[in-house]
C-alpha cells in the first residue's frame, strides 16, 4: 500500500476533523438604564444566512431585556424560503419591534419588513417589486405564484394592512396606475406613497428622528453586527457561490490525485469543502448528520482505492451528494451546483488523463504500469502482420510447433504441417493473433 496514498488520506481526514470543531459567537453585553433599543441590520441578499444571523440577534436582545428593536432594512431581495424562515422568527418575536427602509425593501425585503410591528422608511427608500422568479431569472410556475401571493396578502392582514397593495406587490395583473403599477408591472411604493395607503406609520430622514418618532429619543442603543463567522456564512451559502466553492472543490481534488504528493491543489479542495459545510453549519443549514455523512463518503472513496469490486466507490459518492443535499436550503439550486461541479469534474479528468496520463500522482502506485516487451523475449498477442516475410532459424525442431528466432527476437511458431528440423532456415508466411506459420526456406 503506497505511503503517498495515506498520506493524501490522513491530509484530507484531517481536513475534514476541523467540521466537527464547535463554532462560537462572540456576544456583547449591554448595560444602561431606561429603555433599550437594538438596532438589527437587514442588509444585502436574503438567504439562510441572513435568518441565522437574525435569530442569534433576536435571542441577544431577549437576553439581555430589550424594550424595542429596529431592524434597518436595505435588501433587494432573494430566496423565497430564507424570508418564510425570517418571517416565522418575526411572527414570534415578543419584543415590539420596527423595520426602517433605509433605501430598499424589495421582493424578499418587502415581505421581511411587512411582518414587523411597524414600518418606517427614509424619504428616498422604497418597498414593493415582489414577484417571484427562478433561480435562472425566469418567472416561477403558477403554484409557487400563488403561494407566495399568499403570503405577501397574509403578511399586509396580519398587522391590519390593506391586502391589495401587497398583491400587486407580488402579482402583476393587479392594475394600480396611480401608483405606477399599470397591469403587467409589479408595484413599488416610495415613501410617500407607502404612508399614503398606510404601508409605513411615517417618514424619518435618520436614526435620530425615527428614535423621537417611536417614542424612545432616551433609550439606550446598541446596535448588533454580524460576526466575521456569519459574514462567512452570509457569502458562502449565496446560491452564486455555492457552484462556485463545490466546483473549486471537486477540482483541486481531481487535479491532485494526478500530481505527486499533497499540494496546491489538494488544499485548495479541501479548504473549499470546509467552507462549504463551515458556512451552512452557521447558517444553520448542515447538521452533525451531514458531516458524518460525508466522512462515511470519503471513507468509502479511499477504501475502494485499496478494494476491488467498485461498490465502496458507488457508496461513497451517493453518501457524499446526499450530504450536500441536507445542507443546501434548496434542493432544486443545490442539484444545479452539484451538476455544474460534476461537469468540472468530468472536463478537468478529460484534460488532465490526456495531457498526463495516469503514471503520475496517486495512479501511479494503483495501476500496472509494466509491460512485456520483444526485448526481454516476449511476444505481443496482438496481429503482427509486419512479421510476414521476415526470414529466420529454427531452434527446436517443429512437429509442427516450436522456436525459432527472426532479427534477435525468440517467437513460438508453427509449420505450415511438415516437420522442419532444428538450425534450419524458415520464413513466415502467416500472421493470425499470437499463430505465426512459418515456411522451410530452401536456399539453392
Amino acid at each position: 500500500m503506497s505511503k503517498n496514498i495515506w498520506k493524501k488520506s490522513l491530509f484530507m481526514f484531517i481536513g475534514i476533523l476541523f467540521l466537527f470543531v464547535p463554532f462560537q459567537h462572540s456576544s456583547g453585553e449591554t448595560a444602561g438604564q431606561g429603555d433599550l433599543v437594538y438596532i438589527v441590520p437587514v442588509e444585502n441578499e436574503v438567504e439562510r444566512g441572513l435568518a441565522a444571523f437574525l435569530q442569534r440577534s433576536i435571542k441577544q436582545a431577549n437576553e439581555n431585556g430589550a424594550d424595542h428593536i429596529i431592524f434597518e432594512v436595505n435588501t433587494p431581495g432573494g430566496a423565497v424560503d430564507a424570508a418564510g424562515k425570517i418571517s416565522d422568527i418575526l411572527l414570534d418575536l415578543e419584543i415590539p419591534n420596527t423595520a426602517y427602509v433605509l433605501n430598499e425593501a424589495l421582493s424578499a425585503g418587502s415581505y421581511i419588513a411587512l411582518n414587523a410591528d411597524q414600518i418606517y422608511m427614509k424619504p428616498t427608500a422604497t418597498m414593493g417589486a415582489s414577484g417571484v422568479i427562478n433561480s435562472d431569472g425566469t418567472a416561477a410556475d403558477k403554484k409557487a405564484q400563488s403561494a407566495w401571493i399568499a403570503d405577501m396578502t397574509a403578511a399586509a392582514e396580519h398587522n391590519g394592512r390593506n391586502p391589495l397593495y401587497a398583491r400587486a406587490m407580488a402579482d402583476s395583473s393587479v392594475d394600480l396606475p396611480e401608483y405606477r403599477a399599470p397591469e403587467g408591472e409589479f408595484l413599488t411604493l416610495r415613501a410617500n406613497e407607502a404612508v399614503e395607503v398606510e404601508y409605513a406609520e411615517g417618514v424619518a430622514e435618520d436614526r435620530t428622528e425615527l428614535l423621537s418618532l417611536l417614542n424612545l429619543q432616551n433609550a439606550t442603543v446598541e446596535t448588533i453586527e454580524p460576526t466575521a463567522a456569519e459574514h462567512i456564512a452570509r457569502f458562502i451559502t449565496n446560491p452564486v457561490v455555492v457552484p462556485i466553492l463545490l466546483s473549486l472543490a471537486s477540482l483541486g481534488l481531481i487535479v491532485e490525485l494526478y500530481s505527486p504528493g499533497f499540494g496546491i491543489p489538494g488544499s485548495i479542495g479541501i479548504l473549499s469543502l470546509i467552507l462549504f459545510f463551515y458556512g451552512h453549519m452557521i447558517a444553520g443549514l448542515a447538521g452533525m448528520e451531514a458531516i458524518i455523512l460525508l466522512v462515511v463518503g470519503l471513507i468509502c472513496i479511499v477504501l475502494e482505492l485499496f478494494v476491488p469490486g467498485g461498490i465502496l466507490g458507488i457508496v461513497g459518492v451517493i453518501a457524499i451528494i446526499a450530504s450536500l443535499f441536507m445542507s443546501g436550503a434548496d434542493a432544486g439550486q443545490m442539484g444545479i451546483s452539484i451538476a455544474i461541479a460534476l461537469l468540472v469534474s468530468i472536463i478537468a479528468s478529460v484534460i488532465l488523463f490526456k495531457r498526463v496520463g495516469l503514471e503520475k500522482g496517486i495512479f501511479r502506485n494503483i495501476i500496472l504500469s509494466d509491460a512485456t516487451t520483444k526485448e526481454q523475449g516476449y511476444v505481443s498477442t496482438e496481429n503482427r502482420l509486419e512479421l510476414i516475410g521476415l526470414k529466420g532459424t529454427t531452434l527446436t525442431p517443429l512437429r509442427p510447433a516450436g522456436t525459432a528466432i527472426f532479427e534477435n527476437e525468440r517467437m513460438d511458431v508453427i509449420s505450415e504441417g511438415g516437420y522442419i528440423g532444428k538450425d534450419k532456415n524458415v520464413k513466415i508466411v502467416k500472421v493470425e493473433g499470437s499463430r505465426i506459420v512459418v515456411r522451410e526456406n530452401v536456399i539453392n
